[in-house]
């Protein structure tokens, strides 16, 4: 924070929780882009809860083929995000970013945004001030944690359960 500000020092560095969306936010649902089909993981606003608590920044960084293969829009995605969103800031848990990427390489071709890859994280980390190395990382695939390695989290978490977070896998990458 700057002398007497409640506004944070633009040159200080914050850790971020990164989470992945389906199967960590919300229960995994084949090409989830319709609001009333979304649900929320049981466990996964007390973890936000608490890492906001410490100071991180909160960043969802998901996949979203759907949109390469036809499946929804770009609208559509956006249009759940932001809702998604919303009811973050309703339970005082408001996100810093929500980063996705709508390639496939199989439709679209490669890019640097998609999981494994860590293309949002690094964008994220550029847009937000993030302090990668201090981050933690919490995802359902070895993907989302290959990416977290790439971007330089070593704090990573591999999420289990299907409607509630039931345990977390954590491993330590080196630096």
């Amino acid at each position: 924070m700057g002398p007497g500000s409640d506004i944070p020092d633009p040159g200080v560095l914050r850790p971020a929780l990164f989470l992945d969306r389906d199967g960590v936010v919300n229960v995994e649902k084949h090409y989830l882009f319709r609001i009333e089909d979304f649900e929320f993981m049981e466990g996964v606003l007390e973890i936000c809860a608490d890492h906001k608590a410490r100071g991180f920044k909160l960043v969802v960084v998901t996949n979203q083929a759907g949109v390469a293969r036809g499946f929804y829009g770009l609208d559509d995605v956006e249009r759940l995000h932001e809702w998604m969103r919303g009811r973050f800031r309703e339970r005082g848990v408001p996100l810093d970013g929500v980063y996705f990427c709508p390639h496939h390489p199989s439709v679209s071709g490669g890019c640097e945004c998609r999981k494994p890859r860590p293309g949002m994280l690094l964008r994220a980390s550029r847009e937000l001030g993030i302090d990668l190395p201090n981050s933690v990382l919490l995802g359902d695939k070895e993907s989302d944690l290959e990416a977290g390695r790439r971007a330089g989290v070593r704090r990573l978490g591999l999420v289990r359960g299907a409607r509630r977070i039931e345990s977390i896998d954590w491993r330590e990458a080196s630096p």
